[in-house]
């Protein structure tokens, strides 16, 4: 009876001290901040992937003790589907712990997080999806920054690239020629590559001839007897303008000629070398081949050469010879520098032999050659530079 009462005590003490160590535990659990497991609750959607495998798992399982976290505890939040019932379970789910939040109302349908995927976050409002989209386009839309030389892209274009545009050969030629410090810009021999320049500005050339930019037109026309040196007429007559009608840019004439006067003349829209063309301070050399009847006397070339007086002064060739002599039919070359109206014509007109036909055969350093009458050609670049050089450009 001893033992039995001792026993009786022990298990006595040791129930009481289970329920202490139980009570210890819910106390520490609740400083904790965490709730008892049958206190738990959790937020269950029946998914579509919950009924299958909520039956057959909650069913055995509920009713005892453990009806509580099997039933509508972890296993039954994401699978408890249509059949969990209210009852926290299958159909046997006896536990109340679980039940209400296992497929209450309250679990949701099919969008409430069925099955283990992600749980989607709040939506956000239209006002601010519109501020995203307007900061991002405004940042996409900044002005570009113009950056100094030396962070950004530099101003002008390569040397080489402005060479071959303008006629002088291929890129690679072009800096062959900067490699043999043939090239000056501005006055100055350009030794290393990459250079960059301003056509409209910088000063070019290559073995002292200026080098012509695209924006400036040099024409050579072989003008036709008949033809007005003007690029209009008012009385509807054949004009220089006719044989340029489709250039984009206006062209202008550089001197005249006689109506009944054939050969070469200058159209351009360089302003300043045609006006340097013309004046008679840089003397620009014009040569004739006159057609006049003989016999000519051997010193009609010093007559010519020493001055011949004519109604607005003396005028003087600068050079004369005879080209051809058929029978006393005589073919003369006159050249001189002087562009006063008709002044070959009144020249040997006044020395005694008219002039049956005149063509002009070269101005300056452009010679007409085999160039047909009414053919216009548009000149070199060599060209361009040796009548640049001519006026000092």
């Amino acid at each position: 009876m001893r033992s039995s009462g001792r026993n009786s005590r022990g298990s006595g003490s040791g129930g009481k001290n289970y329920r202490g160590a139980g009570n210890r535990r819910d106390e520490q659990q609740q400083r904790a901040g965490r709730p008892r497991p049958e206190e738990r609750r959790y937020d269950v959607g029946d998914g579509p992937k919950a009924g299958p495998k909520a039956g057959p798992k909650a069913g055995p399982k509920g009713g005892g003790p453990k009806a509580g976290p099997k039933g509508g505890g972890p296993k039954a939040g994401p699978k408890g589907g249509p059949k969990a019932g209210s009852q926290g379970g299958g159909p046997r789910g006896g536990s109340q712990s679980g039940g209400p939040r296992t497929g209450g109302p309250s679990a949701g349908g099919p969008k409430a997080g069925g099955g283990r995927g992600r749980k989607p976050g709040p939506a956000r409002p239209r006002e601010y999806e519109a501020q995203i989209e307007e900061r991002n386009r405004a940042r996409h839309d900044k002005p570009r920054v113009k950056l100094p030389k030396t962070f950004g892209e530099q101003e002008g274009e390569r040397l080489q690239k402005v060479l071959a545009r303008a006629g002088m050969g291929s890129r690679r030629a072009c800096e062959d020629l900067i490699d043999q410090a043939r090239v000056e810009v501005n006055g100055k021999i350009v030794t290393e590559q990459g250079m960059r320049v301003d056509p409209e500005k910088d000063e070019i050339k290559v073995d002292g001839l200026t080098v012509a930019t695209q924006s400036y037109l040099f024409f050579a026309l072989n003008k036709p007897a008949g033809v007005v040196s003007t690029m209009e007429d008012p009385d509807g007559r054949q004009c220089l303008g006719d044989y340029v009608t489709n250039r984009e840019t206006r062209l202008f004439h550089v001197g005249r000629l006689d109506t009944e006067t054939e050969g070469i003349i200058l159209l351009t829209n360089h302003g300043e070398l045609a006006h340097r063309l013309t004046h008679p301070r840089y003397g620009v050399q014009k040569t004739y081949l006159a057609a006049i009847q003989g016999p000519l006397p051997r010193d009609l070339g010093k007559q010519l050469k020493s001055g011949i007086q004519l109604e607005d002064g003396y005028a003087r060739a600068d050079h004369f010879r005879v080209v051809q002599n058929t029978g006393k039919n005589y073919l003369v070359e006159v050249s001189l520098h002087e562009g006063r109206k008709h002044i070959v014509r009144r020249m040997l007109a006044e020395a005694g032999f008219p002039v049956d036909k005149l063509v002009r055969t070269a101005f300056g350093p452009i010679a007409l050659g085999d160039q047909k009458s009414g053919w216009l050609r548009r000149l070199t670049n060599t060209e361009v530079g040796m009548l640049m050089r001519e006026v000092d450009l």
